[in-house]
């Protein structure tokens, strides 16, 4: 997989990158990507690196997700 990144068995929306003692975790929805990291660097590198790839909005905390309140 592209950039380390394994798919989870079962759920074919679930990315996860694991570096050292640190994880980034990505979930794919249609048009949406979710995503988190136990590393503030790690996380931002990967919004980065999309930013150059693609089009991309970075619309902040996740506050709701279908329809369902995050906090």
């Amino acid at each position: 997989m592209r950039n380390n990144f394994r798919r989870r068995n079962g759920e074919p929306t679930l990315y996860i990158k694991q570096y050292k003692e640190m994880f980034l975790t990505i979930v794919l929805y249609v048009d949406d990507l979710i995503f988190m990291g136990s590393d503030e660097t790690l996380v931002e590198e990967f919004k980065e690196e999309m930013k150059e790839e693609f089009e991309m909005t970075d619309l902040g905390l996740l506050k709701y997700f279908l329809g369902i309140e995050v906090q």
